[in-house]
């Protein structure tokens, strides 16, 4: 196996050109969450023309790799996601500045998915050990509302099977090991509203929801009993009114909470739903969606977890020569398996910057190491 796990590294060797060019030609594939067919539809047809034997997009956009698949047995899950935070349907170009790759989501996760491909492409030649099963996945909906929906319909549809999930998504030597849950809401007020000269005096809902954000930022965060846990919130959008001269009738906001603890994220719903119930008693309209929920922490093997993060570690540290792995919580494609007791891991192979933000950039020369650890820790499971 030792001989099969080089190989397989030293594969990556000759694939920096390719690999950015293969960077630049998703960048230039609009793929808003939720609006993935595109993304799904080039992957797809890439790991065919790589050879791919059973390739399929399923019913929520994921494309999905499948080897040694009997339909019975246990399965290892590698995936990146191929949605990004921004809405454009239009290409992004991506332009080299020096050792900058700078483009619109082409660290997060553009330039780990590329990775996951090019190495998927090298078993998808070469072939696993028969006992093995394995999936190697571009997943849709990672990203804010797309809710988690690719690794859901994954979990789904391979319940019971999956033996544990590989989720390739942030910067080369950071370690997601833990679940951040959030719930998110859009929350919309219907007051009286009216001339803001003739009807002085009516309800204004813009009023009325910027008292209630101002209730809700007074909310201390919670602290799990023992410690060691971190809660947040935020309001991140707010709309309504109709002009400068009138009451307004409607206002609308975003809302969510998170939370690495349960418990924690228990007690925020419950300051979230007391005051909701505070302005409904004000007798104006207040209408809640729940627009996603991402889950916490499971009852997940701490051994088993444990020997997968010691594996992922060495695997960093050997092929990219990065020293000080840090661990850390985060909201990822993790949260589904994590919340079914399935050992996972969420890491990246690239260095950079603005994850989030259109100035995002990724570093060229740190794709050579990024891409060697992670056939590292492809190889590793595969052939352990």
């Amino acid at each position: 196996m030792e001989t099969l796990y080089q190989n397989a590294v030293t594969y990556t060797e000759s694939l920096h050109d390719e690999l950015i060019a293969l960077i630049k030609t998703l960048c230039r594939i609009p793929a808003p969450s939720n609006l993935e067919e595109q993304r799904a539809a080039f992957c797809k047809k890439w790991f065919e023309d790589a050879g791919a034997k059973q390739v399929h997009v399923d019913s929520a956009l994921n494309a999905i790799v499948s080897m040694n698949d009997t339909g019975s047995n246990d399965l290892l899950v590698f995936m990146a996601h191929t949605d990004t935070v921004f809405p454009d349907l239009t290409p992004f170009e991506a332009v080299e500045d020096g050792d900058r790759l700078c483009c619109p989501g082409v660290g997060d996760d553009t330039a780990n998915l590329a990775m996951l491909m090019l190495c998927a492409r090298h078993f998808i030649g070469t072939g696993i050990p028969e006992d093995t099963g394995v999936l190697f996945v571009a997943n849709a909906g990672e990203e804010g509302l797309g809710n988690l929906k690719g690794c859901r319909q994954l979990m789904k549809d391979y319940a019971g099977r999956v033996k544990q999930v590989i989720s390739f998504d942030g910067g080369l030597g950071h370690v997601v090991n833990k679940a951040v849950g959030s719930d998110r809401y859009q929350v919309k007020i219907t007051a009286q509203g009216g001339h803001s000269y003739g009807k002085f005096g009516n309800t204004n809902a813009i009023h009325l929801l910027s008292c209630m954000v101002a209730d809700l930022y007074a909310i201390i965060p919670p602290v799990a009993q023992g410690g060691g846990s971190k809660t947040t919130y935020n309001v991140g959008l707010i709309s309504g009114g109709t002009s400068v001269n009138t009451i307004a009738q409607t206002a609308e906001m975003l809302y969510e909470y998170r939370s690495d603890d349960q418990g924690c994220l228990d007690q925020m719903r419950a300051h979230f739903n007391t005051i909701v119930e505070k302005y409904k008693a004000l007798a104006v309209a207040i209408d809640i969606e729940l627009l996603g929920a991402r889950p916490c922490m499971g009852d997940v093997d701490p051994a088993a977890q444990k020997a997968l993060e010691g594996r992922i570690v060495a695997a960093i540290e050997k092929e990219a020569g990065v020293p000080n792995v840090a661990f850390g919580s985060g909201s990822t494609d993790c949260n589904i398996p994590y919340s079914l007791g399935i050992p996972g891991i969420c890491t990246g192979g690239y260095t950079g910057e603005g994850a989030h933000r259109r100035e995002e950039w990724i570093s060229l020369s740190s794709l050579h190491p990024g891409i060697r650890a992670i056939m590292g820790m492809v190889a590793g499971e595969i052939y352990r």
